[in-house]
């Protein structure tokens, strides 16, 4: 590219003898600069961001007025509303290259209270000249629904105008029922979030098929642990994600007991002993395991038996503990028409580096603390109680109903949480303590002291587990069984 001066403007002129646009002070574009015209060709047309000031919200809002206003005749005066001043609200933006904006749509909590995870998605605007072949309305669509999950949002509706409604079906939504907005026809549509399922799936449903031909004492299929039969002996046996336990091996080695505690604190056991197995690729690895294994064992007052220690391997850990009832609760032990109760420690705070995945409350507390609600369900014996475990809160609850032959609700807006968890977060993490019982609905709480308890749902009739909201919906949250090992 050649360039010369004419005027006080300098002039460009590319290599192949045509003309570029004027080059003047201030930013320029370097790709127009070097006359890189293919990599102009293929440039967006547009990108997303969220809005980060009160100018770019003011231009979203001119668009807003603009077509619901002025050019639809939805409302008169202006559409705001009192989404619009709340401060949990995000606003999602479309820009031009030239930085105009040119679309943008809003996403927030519905209700004033705590956030749920039920958010709503509104005013979703594009400027008349960018309307057509770019998908930028479509575009705004799925970069909400990104935002929302990431958030941890479990519900995710849209009023939408009827017209729109092939547009976000395309987009995966589903049909909820016809209403109406300022007295035009609208459809309430739904945005399925699988994160319960989809975890579910992973981490349980493939138990069923692959423990088929191992037997397991009648009443207690898919429990937290197992009654040796003959005796007053419960035998629990967890292993810890071997990644987990290369990359955290105190952690992991506290996590080991903690399982296996919790397990038996399911039903009703008070525990005896443990025993561990490790391996690691040098002592000074196994030492570390070994380490937070044995300050969790003197922390929940249990001794460690024995085991085995494997140098020169892998990353790996497990730990059997034993305890005895004579009297075990089952985790199949509910019925349709049972309360459900969670009984969860929400002091603490995320685990350093399991954020959204793993809830430390447990090494926060003293011995006398941790007794009291591990010695919980023995102390009020329910009818049936499950230790939350890989699958969380919800998939957990999915499988005692499977146990126990029904399906479940759970209300959202009772489920214990501690305030700096999401739902989407808090159902689906691994939490220090937590135990799900079911019971008649007058059964005594569970005497868990710090923990928090309270009842949350109901066993059903039928199969999976549903989310039930503040205005009555359910939402399907498991569709039918998790490990698919049946009842107990």
């Amino acid at each position: 590219m050649q360039c010369s001066a004419v005027g006080g403007r300098v002039m460009a002129v590319y290599l192949d003898g045509s003309a570029a646009p004027p080059v003047i002070d201030g930013p320029v574009d370097i790709l127009a600069l070097l006359g890189d015209r293919s990599t102009l060709d293929r440039r967006p047309a547009f990108h997303i961001e969220q809005a980060a000031d009160n100018t770019e919200l003011a231009a979203y809002r001119r668009l807003r007025t603009e077509t619901f206003v002025h050019e639809q005749g939805l409302f008169t005066g202006d559409d705001l509303d009192d989404r619009d001043a709340d401060a949990r609200t995000v606003v999602l933006i479309a820009r031009a290259p030239d930085g105009t904006v040119i679309g943008g749509v809003r996403l927030g909590p519905v209700d004033d209270g705590p956030d749920l995870g039920w958010w709503q998605g509104g005013r979703l605007v594009v400027a008349p000249q960018a309307r057509g072949p770019h998908g930028i309305g479509a575009a705004l669509v799925r970069a909400a629904c990104a935002l929302a999950e990431a958030e941890g949002v479990l519900r995710f509706d849209a009023t939408v105008q009827a017209r729109n409604e092939v547009l976000f079906r395309r987009l995966g939504w589903q049909s909820v029922r016809a209403t109406e907005v300022a007295g035009t026809p609208h459809v309430l549509m739904r945005r399925p979030i699988t994160r319960i399922a989809s975890q579910v799936a992973a981490t349980k449903a493939a138990l069923g098929p692959l423990l088929a031909e191992l037997p397991a004492p009648p009443g207690f299929v898919g429990d937290d642990g197992a009654p040796v039969p003959g005796t007053d002996v419960i035998a629990a046996c967890d292993a810890i994600v071997p990644s987990m336990v290369e990359r955290d091996p105190e952690w992991a080695g506290w996590c080991a007991v903690l399982v296996n505690v919790n397990d038996l604190a399911a039903m009703g056991a008070s525990p005896v002993g443990l025993l561990d197995a490790v391996g690691a690729r040098d002592a000074t690895h196994a030492a570390l395991i070994l380490a937070g294994l044995t300050r969790a064992a003197q922390a929940y007052g249990v001794p460690v038996l024995g085991g085995h220690t494997q140098l020169g391997v892998p990353a790996a850990l497990s730990v059997t503990a034993l305890g005895r009832t004579d009297r075990p609760v089952p985790g199949g032990g509910g019925r349709p028409g049972h309360a459900v109760r969670l009984t969860a420690d929400l002091g603490g705070d995320w685990r350093a580096g399991y954020r959204g995945r793993q809830w430390d409350s447990t090494t926060l507390r003293r011995t006398d603390e941790l007794l009291t609600m591990t010695r919980a369900v023995a102390a009020a014996r329910p009818a049936a109680a499950k230790d939350v475990s890989m699958a969380g809160i919800a998939g957990t609850l999915g499988m005692l109903a499977e146990a126990s032959g029904c399906g479940a609700v759970l209300d959202v807006a009772e489920v214990p949480r501690p305030t700096n968890a999401s739902m989407g977060d808090w159902l689906t993490c691994f939490p220090g303590f937590a135990m799900l019982t079911a019971d008649g609905p007058d059964a005594h709480p569970l005497p868990a002291g710090p923990a928090t308890g309270a009842v949350c749902g109901e066993l059903t009739a039928g199969q999976g587990v549903g989310l039930r909201w503040p205005d009555g919906e359910i939402t399907e949250a498991v569709a039918s069984e998790v490990t698919g090992m049946g009842t107990a």
